[in-house]
């Protein structure tokens, strides 16, 4: 099978093989990474924003390499309740436009954060300057830094890549009409 995954993100390549793995430990893949476009916001500030994105980096990977499978990842922010979360959100599709969809565990972002975001900086640059560094990124995300390191990004995605699978893992059950 051949997987197409709509970023040149290490840890989303490997989020995907590692969840097509679980999923079908018996099979055949090969896994092909393309910068596929978002048509978002290089910040989404809502999950449908951040779904947006997921779907239009799935689409465009699948049919760009003409794979089986195209996955899209997308990380984004949402407001509940008067606090932001951070959530990333997986779409993926097949040769036939069937979709599976899932997202990832959820994060409260904390408020020292919020002034870097609204004055333009992505989630993971804003980590980086207020803590310094690439703690972030070597932390497992922002996840990572504030579990310190009991859930970690790539764990997350792997989860989430699963459960998107799931309609391609069980059609009989997702295809049934009643």
């Amino acid at each position: 099978m051949r997987v197409a995954v709509g970023s040149t993100n290490p840890v989303k390549i490997a989020s995907v093989r590692g969840a097509c793995g679980q999923l079908w430990p018996d099979r055949e893949w090969s896994f092909d990474a393309i910068a596929a476009p978002s048509g978002v916001s290089a910040q989404p500030l809502s999950d449908e924003e951040a779904r947006t994105g997921a779907r239009a980096r799935a689409v465009y990977a699948q049919k760009h390499l003409d794979a089986d499978y195209g996955v899209g990842i997308e990380g984004g922010l949402q407001k509940v309740e008067g606090y932001w979360f951070n959530a990333a959100w997986v779409v993926v599709v097949d040769r036939a436009g069937l979709e599976g969809m899932s997202s990832t565990t959820s994060v409260a972002v904390p408020d020292g954060l919020l002034p870097l975001i609204e004055a333009g900086h992505e989630l993971r640059d804003a980590c980086e300057i207020l803590w310094g560094g690439s703690r972030t990124a070597y932390h497992g995300g922002l996840i990572g830094v504030l579990t310190d390191g009991t859930l970690d990004r790539t764990g997350v995605y792997v989860d989430a890549v699963v459960a998107a699978l799931t309609r391609f893992r069980h059609p009989e059950i997702f295809d049934r009409r009643s």
